[in-house]
């Protein structure tokens, strides 16, 4: 088994990659002093075979410049499209993924170095963090015949784009007496919840909790993110084998999922109807879509497919 160098300390935002390494490598903590402001950062850097490569795990804004100089391979999760500082010969996109709990990998792997590279409350944070995250796990596919759907969001301060497909969303699924709805929009701590009383919820979920509710869900949204970045919940939603219903993507995935076989695309939220009335009448239909993108899932984007892909890219 080859041996793969974790030279920072990532925050939480790397935990399915460096789960996915693990899986896959053997790994051992190798401090670069190089990269030493890049611990508790959403950025994980390694080593193998001499090459480093660089797996950035930030919201869209643009390559790390320094980070793209020493690296192999720099790969992004939010490979903006049309962005030129993300249209460079050494940046790589990602499959979806999301954060979880691998509280366990990230004690043992750091130990008490921890305490050397880290300052205490960030470190306190972290693992807080990691044990609020659902477990890794494959699901299996299981056919979807309630109408049951759960979403519930923040409001966005500077995503009223966001705020817009969302709110609309929420609108259909407790218009529509077919539904039996969960959810809805989380009041802001500032109160201010831009014109949104009327798709506010009281109740917040834990991500367990949220993680739980979606993965029952007949139907789930997939709407752009901070900066235009695919949300953490894609990769969740395709694993737990639910139907997707999701805006076109703004950044580039290195297979693209395709509409009408992986999820559903559309362009307006004025389309919700039309996919509404699919989903609730057609289970054969339900099931294709749903299946299709848990295989997706399966072959690309579990944390072993990923951390094989990043390290044959690295190294060819």
């Amino acid at each position: 088994m080859e041996t793969v160098y974790i030279l920072n300390i990532p925050n939480f935002y790397s935990s399915y990659y460096l789960s996915g390494l693990n899986s896959v490598f053997n790994i051992k903590f190798e401090m670069d002093p190089r990269f030493l402001k890049y611990n508790n950062r959403s950025v994980l850097i390694f080593k193998i075979n001499n090459e480093i490569g660089v797996i950035d795990n930030d919201d869209p804004a643009k390559v790390i410049t320094e980070l793209y100089e020493l690296s192999t391979r720099y790969f992004a999760t939010n490979k903006l499209i049309g962005s030129a500082s993300y249209n460079q010969e050494k940046v790589e996109p990602l499959f979806p993924h999301y954060p979880i709990n691998n509280i366990k990998l990230y004690l043992g792997l750091y130990n008490f170095k921890l305490l050397k590279y880290l300052p205490w409350k960030p470190l306190l944070k972290q693992i807080y963090t990691l044990l609020r995250r659902p477990v890794y796990k494959e699901y299996k596919y299981k056919v979807n015949l309630s109408n049951f759907m759960f979403f519930s969001s923040n409001i966005w301060k500077k995503e009223s784009e966001a705020n817009l497909i969302r709110a609309d969303f929420i609108r259909f699924c407790k218009s529509d007496k077919r539904v039996v709805f969960e959810g809805g929009f989380v009041p802001r701590s500032d109160n201010d919840n831009q014109g949104f009383d009327q798709e506010l919820n009281s109740k917040k979920y834990t991500p367990k909790l949220f993680s739980k509710l979606s993965a029952k869900s007949k139907m789930v949204l997939n709407n752009p993110a901070v900066g235009g970045a695919v949300s953490w919940r894609l990769a969740e939603y395709l694993n737990q084998g639910v139907f997707i219903l999701s805006f076109p993507f703004k950044i580039e995935l290195p297979i693209a999922l395709i509409h009408s076989k992986d999820l559903y695309y559309v362009n307006d939220s004025s389309d919700y109807s039309t996919v509404f009335d699919k989903v609730l009448t057609d289970n054969k239909y339900h099931e294709k879509i749903s299946r299709a993108g848990k295989a997706y899932f399966d072959q690309y984007c579990s944390p072993s497919s990923q951390a094989k892909y990043i390290v044959e890219t690295l190294l060819n």
